[in-house]
């Protein structure tokens, strides 16, 4: 394991735009996810083609090959109760979102290829 400690920043309050991409509106909600297949190391996408409610999204924002990138994961329920996670893909549309932001003060948080996991994961830890 490893850990680096951080001191809080400042904490942003945002209402995403409606209609808005979820993760360019999280950088600069939601009808796709993507689950991690941890056999073959890879992203598998599937679309959730109807209204949905975001009853929990968590995530972080970090750097990736020197660009902002959000890592976000999402909850989503339909009318009747039945829920769906996974990681919010491109292409997830905000129908309306509210956010709140805390940022880390600290080291830069920079994600790299894990050979382990396959994924890209933060550097240093």
């Amino acid at each position: 394991m490893g850990s680096m400690e951080f001191t809080q920043g400042r904490v942003i309050v945002a209402r995403l735009r409606h209609g808005a991409d979820l993760l360019e509106e999280i950088v600069a909600l939601a009808d796709r996810l993507a689950f991690y297949d941890q056999a073959g190391k890879s992203y598998g996408e599937f679309a959730l083609d109807r209204p949905l409610e975001i009853t929990a999204l968590a995530g972080n924002l970090s750097l990736r090959d020197g660009a902002r990138t959000a890592h976000v994961h999402l909850t989503l329920a339909e009318h009747g109760g039945r829920a769906f996670g996974g990681h919010a893909a491109a292409g997830c549309v905000v129908f309306a979102a509210e956010l709140l932001v805390v940022e880390l003060r600290g080291a830069s948080l920079e994600r790299a290829h894990d050979e382990t996991t396959g994924l890209p994961l933060w550097r240093g830890l």
